[in-house]
């Protein structure tokens, strides 16, 4: 079985648009984009080649996939090397043109077809951005793994990462680490059911 992990920079107040430039999303007028800029830290460096030396294919909504067409398959290096290798699976509600390298569209009955690609044999899925499609995958539990980057600032407006497609679940923190940046990355795993109780 293949899991799907996502990726995502956030900010304490769980927004997740545009963290890598001030034009990358403007969507509903959002005006912060680029929030992660100031917070440059080299010891991303090596966490990144590692989590990025693994086998993986990404799994990405269709307009991520547009922001980062003109970018990535133009690239060579420690990110741009594996994202042009793997495979790019790119959910969208209707048929479009994937003119990058190695990429397959997935639209239709998506959730169907996402189970049935989890229940393959094959490399993780990492999800990076996504905003539509992580609702997706959170409201139908295809989540396995999240890996949070969260930014010590708060935005207010903008797109959430636990938005209208959060469900009641429990996981369980595997790893965390602060940077000096005061960026804290936490690593958690989906660990069944929302427990409740009562404080004595």
């Amino acid at each position: 079985m293949r899991k799907i992990v996502v990726f995502m920079m956030i900010t304490l107040d769980g927004v997740m648009q545009a963290p890598g430039g001030s034009k990358e999303d403007e969507e509903e007028g959002f005006k912060y984009g680029g929030w992660t800029a100031p917070y440059a830290d080299e010891a991303m460096g090596p966490i990144l080649k590692n989590e990025l030396s693994v086998p993986f294919d990404l799994l990405l909504g269709h307009r991520t996939y547009s922001i980062w067409l003109p970018y990535w398959p133009k690239q060579k290096g420690m990110v741009a090397d594996p994202f042009n290798k793997c495979t790019k699976y790119v959910v969208s509600d209707k048929k479009v043109d994937l003119p990058w390298k190695k990429s397959v569209l997935i639209t239709g009955d998506v959730v169907a077809k996402l189970k049935a690609l989890k229940n393959q044999d094959g490399p993780v899925f990492h999800v990076w951005g996504s905003s539509v499609l992580i609702q997706t995958l959170l409201k139908n539990d295809l989540v396995d793994e999240l890996r949070l980057r969260i930014y010590p600032i708060t935005i207010g407006s903008g797109k959430k990462l636990f938005g209208e497609g959060t469900i009641p679940a429990a996981f369980k923190l595997e790893d965390s680490k602060t940077l000096s940046s005061g960026v804290i990355l936490a690593n958690y795993k989906r660990a069944g059911k929302l427990k409740t109780g009562t404080v004595a």
